[in-house]
């Protein structure tokens, strides 16, 4: 049992939209496929995990002008030419169903002007491991620099799929990477991610990039030992190749790390409890009538604790 459940929704839905086909629609021929994954989804994430406490985290901006400002290749390649992501149109489409259905399920949902999910997952988690297991749902490794053995916040990594979750902790974390088990975001600075626009140092791989974290533990210390002007504790050409990133490294690490201290109003006051009942049943009827929705909406009825 977990006291709390983070669920990285625009992950989950991307991954449902990909992994079910547009074939799935609802009677009048849009797609639903998006909407029936993600519920299914949380049905087997509620089931096999009991929560006590679930919300849906979702991306108010998917770009933060911060993190543009501090590196504007992050995601630059994700926009589309009228300037928003590149989002296909059949899953746009199903995104006012999915909120609809998480509103009349009573699930909590929530999202910060200016933040992406991932921010408010951490500003969550943080919070939420004073009082207990916390639990974070996603398919992005950036959010393995959360995980923390003293709450603890574990990652549920979904890219193997939602039967086949991946459980990340600190050792989990360490001894794939071979670094320290909350220094993933400092990983990610050094190696770079593509993913995300994040280039990364030039010639650092894997191997340097751990050993530089393992020896020195953030980027700050990186940058101080490069003031010293000694070679102690880079590996052999590595000192070079970080002084030449200084500006990178500046900058990159505004961009990498997740918030964890949002003090919006939207986080105030979240009523996270997991509904043993729909807040409004007769709402998510005519929805599951409307979109073809009865099979998962029941599945995670049946899920709901009694």
């Amino acid at each position: 049992m977990s006291g709390l459940m983070l669920l990285d929704t625009p992950s989950l839905y991307f991954r449902a939209f990909y992994g079910v086909p547009e074939s799935v629609t609802a009677p009048d021929g849009t797609p639903v496929n998006a909407v029936r994954g993600l519920l299914d989804m949380i049905a087997r994430l509620v089931r096999d995990r009991s929560p006590e406490r679930v919300v849906c985290c979702m991306d108010a901006d998917w770009r933060p002008a911060f993190r543009v400002a501090a590196l504007a290749s992050y995601k630059a390649h994700r926009v589309a030419d009228d300037g928003g992501d590149q989002t296909p149109d059949a899953l746009s489409a199903q995104l006012p169903v999915i909120d609809a259905v998480l509103d009349a399920f009573g699930l909590a949902r929530t999202g910060v002007p200016g933040y992406e999910a991932d921010d408010v997952i951490g500003t969550l988690a943080v919070r939420g491991a004073a009082d207990g297991p916390v639990d974070i749902v996603t398919g992005d490794r950036d959010l393995f620099q959360l995980v923390d053995e003293r709450g603890p916040v574990l990652v549920l990594y979904t890219a193997r799929g939602i039967r086949n979750l991946q459980v990340m902790g600190e050792k989990e974390v360490a001894a794939k990477y071979g670094i320290p088990g909350r220094g993933y975001a400092e990983y990610a600075t050094l190696r770079g991610d593509p993913s995300d626009g994040l280039p990364g140092v030039p010639g650092v791989g894997d191997k340097t990039a751990a050993a530089l974290v393992t020896r020195f533990g953030s980027v700050e210390a990186i940058l101080a030992a490069l003031d010293t002007g000694s070679d102690a504790g880079f590996p052999a050409g590595a000192r070079r190749k970080m002084e030449a990133a200084r500006d990178y490294l500046a900058s990159a690490e505004t961009v990498v790390r997740v918030v964890t201290d949002i003090g919006a109003p939207e986080l105030r006051g979240l009523d996270d409890r997991l509904p043993a009942a729909p807040r409004d049943p007769a709402a998510l009827v005519e929805l599951a009538e409307r979109w073809n929705l009865d099979g998962p909406v029941n599945r995670l009825l049946n899920a709901l604790p009694s």
